[in-house]
């Protein structure tokens, strides 16, 4: 501000000698001179000015470089402590990893011994069924083989009394037979046919042979010497049989 009135003075001086008398060179140098002067002056006062903020900002920018280098070396300081903590963390996950695999397979084999415990217990439970059936079964054809002989009296009693002139001994005989026959079908007794089938080893036991004369009746059984039973299915007594040949 004052060169700027510096130079105002200058220039009223200046009018007020072209008034008088022409300038003389000497005179204007010195005004060049007095501005040059003034100019520079300011360039000065505003370097000065600006010195102070400069500083400042150099002032921030090192205590920027200096909280950057000290959040740096405590960074380096923590890097320790963050890599032991991250390596803490790895090996308790790879322990629980390899707990999670042996509780696995450890949940595996518990099933798989499961499944193998039930399918023994129900392969034991029917082998039990199997066993308890085949002994009431075996108790019940003993005590039905047992009555086979009555049976075959009760037989021979019948084939005895059909050339008896005794009705009555003819109906107790044959209401005796028919009742236990009945009761014994009932526990799954059948009698094997017999006489004119064709012989099969499978129920017929022979015996004897009969020759015979027609060509259709050979390989037939001729006659029952004893009746042959089956119990459930399974034969419990051949057919003892004669044969035709």
């Amino acid at each position: 501000m004052s060169a700027i009135l510096l130079l105002a003075d200058n220039l009223i001086s200046l009018q007020s000698l072209r008034t008088v008398s022409p300038p003389s060179r000497v005179f204007v140098f010195e005004i060049k001179e007095n501005y040059d002067m003034s100019k520079k002056n300011k360039e000065n006062r505003n370097k000065v000015q600006e010195e102070p903020r400069n500083t400042a900002n150099a002032a921030e920018k090192a205590e920027e470089v200096e909280k950057e280098a000290t959040e740096c070396k405590e960074n380096d300081k923590e890097a320790p402590e963050v890599d032991e903590e991250a390596k803490k963390i790895e090996e308790k996950l790879a322990k629980l990893l390899k707990e999670n695999e042996e509780l696995k397979a450890s949940v595996a084999k518990e099933k798989d011994d499961y499944i193998r415990l039930m399918a023994d217990f129900e392969n034991f439970r029917r082998h039990s069924a199997e066993a308890k059936l085949e002994l009431v079964a075996s108790a019940s054809a003993d005590t039905i083989k047992g009555l086979l002989p009555v049976l075959d009296d009760c037989e021979r009693a019948m084939k005895m009394l059909e050339t008896s002139a005794d009705e009555v001994a003819k109906e107790g005989t044959a209401l005796i037979f028919n009742k236990l026959m009945s009761y014994l079908k009932s526990k799954g007794l059948e009698a094997i046919k017999a006489k004119g089938e064709k012989f099969d080893t499978d129920f017929h036991e022979a015996v004897a042979q009969f020759p015979v004369q027609e060509e259709d009746k050979k390989g037939l059984v001729y006659d029952v010497v004893q009746t042959g039973y089956t119990l459930g299915g399974k034969v419990i007594r051949y057919a003892k049989v004669v044969v035709a040949i």
